[in-house]
């Protein structure tokens, strides 16, 4: 009768883990599956489309818009010393651009900013009235700052809370917005990272891809 239970738990045990491997299996199946569609919504605005998977399993994506070229990029953001891990989005109109040096605006810095190189620029410059307190700029060379007008373009983009940095240099202007945040109960007891299960909202990133538009074109006007 004891070998009959051993058996028993046996089957019970190996039938378990059995099902627990196919739940895993099919969880990381849907969770490439989300990643790699996370910009579903680009098809709706770009054209010649280039999709690459990275390493995270995200898509990033390469085309035009009103004919000029975007590169789109989610970057899961889950270092322990974050509260919550993070998705940040990062939308770059990669066309020449006439500065010469490199301009980084960010909104709460702490130095920590894995997506960005704010933190290494050498020079710190006041920023103009408009901004809100908890922006900075940092920056290669402050004769190469933008135009007045330019700058007075960005200013409003921070009052969005979502909206972290904006980047100008001669190879293009970016925009980096959190996305998301990971689920805190989730996280904090299961440590569960999960991110981009639901696709980048479609009016969100046409907004984005409409305001790059804009600065570029401010941009060749005021050099």
């Amino acid at each position: 009768m004891s070998k009959l239970i051993t058996l028993l738990i046996a089957l019970g045990l190996g039938l378990w883990l059995a099902q627990t491997l196919v739940q895993i299996l099919r969880a990381a199946r849907g969770r490439a599956a989300s990643r790699a569609n996370y910009f579903a919504a680009a098809s709706n605005f770009l054209v010649d489309i280039q999709r690459q998977i990275q390493p995270t399993g995200f898509a990033r994506i390469a085309g035009l818009y009103d004919g000029l070229r975007f590169d789109l990029q989610a970057l899961p953001d889950t270092l322990t010393f974050r509260k919550l891990p993070a998705l940040w989005v990062m939308v770059t109109v990669t066309e020449p651009q006439t500065t010469s040096g490199e301009v980084h605006i960010m909104a709460r810095a702490n130095g920590q900013e894995s997506f960005s190189t704010h933190a290494r620029m050498p020079v710190s410059v006041h920023l103009p009235p408009g901004f809100p307190p908890d922006c900075t700029l940092r920056c290669t060379d402050p004769a190469a700052l933008p135009a007045p007008e330019v700058l007075a373009m960005i200013a409003p983009l921070f009052s969005d809370p979502k909206v972290k940095e904006a980047v100008l240099s001669p190879k293009g202007i970016r925009l980096v917005v959190l996305a998301e945040e990971g689920d805190r109960a989730n996280y904090l007891i299961f440590r569960d990272a999960e991110l981009g299960r639901t696709p980048f909202a479609s009016q969100r990133l046409h907004h984005l891809l409409t305001t790059l538009a804009d600065l570029h074109a401010a941009q060749k006007a005021h050099p």
